[in-house]
């Protein structure tokens, strides 16, 4: 039997750490871009906060206009937009990821770039992705914003 509860739960961890860095940021913070062709801070974190619906959308089969339609719905221009969107995003993943029988967990899906893997791999790959950002959003603040948020980010 496939069992989510761990790998939902190391999200949960990455979501809240994520929450406590979003606690310590200021609001102008969200605009430093420390390099040019790269996201600002709020940039990236708009994208970091959108990362479990819209791969929840992706392990569902939605083609490549349907997530350019969603991305450009994405708007979180305030660290309390972005503080709700994280919390409200995380909910939608757990409640649907709760609720797949085993079947539609084995299940696999190709993503609209190609990429098959089943529903439960698909949940790693949002374990991957939501730690990668938050790990890349960590680096930016402390190497090149010289803002260490002093979170742990591991249990």
């Amino acid at each position: 039997m496939t069992d989510c509860t761990s790998a939902l739960n190391q999200i949960r961890i990455a979501i809240s750490t994520t929450l406590e860095i979003l606690e310590k940021l200021e609001e102008e913070d969200l605009q430093k871009q420390p390099t040019s062709t790269k996201q600002s801070v709020g940039e990236l974190l708009e994208h970091l906060v959108s990362v479990c619906e819209a791969d929840l959308l992706i392990l569902n089969g939605a083609t490549k206009e349907e997530m350019s339609c969603y991305y450009s719905t994405v708007c979180c221009k305030t660290i309390e937009e972005l503080n709700s969107t994280l919390k409200k995003n995380y909910r939608l993943l757990e409640e649907r990821y709760t609720a797949y029988t085993e079947e539609e967990l084995r299940e696999e899906v190709t993503s609209y770039w190609g990429v098959t893997y089943s529903r439960y791999e698909w949940l790693l790959e949002i374990l991957a992705h939501v730690y990668h950002h938050r790990g890349q959003l960590h680096a930016i603040l402390v190497h090149c914003c010289n803002r260490d948020p002093k979170v742990f980010m591991f249990e």
